[in-house]
């Protein structure tokens, strides 16, 4: 029997998928999750309904193989939590991670990109992470489950 090679997906459609998955991940984990009407860089907001309200930003970056960027952009938001998650609607497990903007810079300082022109120009990208790269970030890497004590709500 032949295999039907799959059409890509668009890129709003990874990330709608991406959101959902990340939504259902912090919904089951008890943890409530806003939407703002307007993304400018916080894409979602995590918290708990408890006293003291307890809340935190999320920027989300969605791809449908795998893919890893630090922006400049990022750091001015307090507590923002950056979060990758790699392959939405391929047949490969979804890999999910999370990091704050200074976790993920030290990975670009372990990794020399911010040594780069990209760099110095505000930001760095790549679409094909190293199997270093990769190394490097299971220590960032989320489990279902996993999400209150990441995010520190709990």
């Amino acid at each position: 029997m032949a295999v039907k090679s799959r059409k890509p997906m668009d890129t709003q459609i990874v990330e709608i998928l991406g959101r959902h998955r990340l939504i259902d991940e912090l919904l089951s984990a008890g943890v409530e999750v806003a939407e703002p009407v307007r993304d400018h860089g916080i894409a979602l907001i995590a918290y708990v309904e408890r006293e003291p309200f307890n809340a935190r930003p999320l920027q989300l970056k969605v791809s449908s193989q795998r893919s890893f960027a630090i922006d400049r952009k990022y750091v001015t938001f307090a507590n923002l939590l950056l979060v990758f998650v790699w392959n939405i609607g391929n047949d490969g497990d979804v890999e999910i991670y999370a990091l704050t903007y200074g976790e993920a810079l030290a990975v670009g300082e372990q990794m020399g990109w911010t040594k780069t022109k990209s760099w110095s120009d505000g930001k760095y990208v790549t679409s094909n992470p190293s199997q270093e790269l990769v190394r490097v970030l299971q220590d960032y890497r989320i489990e279902s489950g996993q999400w209150r004590q990441r995010l520190t709500l709990a």
